[in-house]
């Protein structure tokens, strides 16, 4: 470097404060959501184990608030997959109405011309 030289900065790019320069982000987006739920969990456990003054009997209470749910998704799902296959089976049904219904009309033209 001369001494006629100007002097530069680091980069003539960023003219920003570094508070105010976005910040690149790297890694999985999965983990971060993962190691949110993990916490998230650990203070549920610690609040619960406060509350009931032991870790087993907030461990207790949570498993029946997992068992519960569980069941819940358990009872439904036969009812809304019958649910679905009927509402499939509707409109297969006026699917196949409309093509007869326009094979029919396509058929009636052909007839005319």
């Amino acid at each position: 470097m001369r001494f006629s030289e100007p002097v530069r900065m680091a980069d003539e790019g960023e003219h920003s404060p570094v508070w105010a320069r976005s910040k690149r982000r790297s890694g999985n987006p999965l983990v971060g959501i993962i190691v949110t739920l993990l916490a998230l969990f650990g203070v549920l456990t610690a609040v619960l184990g406060i509350k009931e003054q032991s870790l087993a009997e907030g461990g207790a209470i949570m498993d029946g608030w997992i068992t519960k749910g569980v069941s819940t998704v358990k009872g439904e799902a036969p009812k809304v997959a019958d649910e679905a296959a009927a509402a499939a089976g509707a409109a297969a049904e006026k699917a196949g109405d409309a093509a007869q219904a326009g094979a029919a009309a396509a058929s009636d033209e052909m007839k005319r011309q």
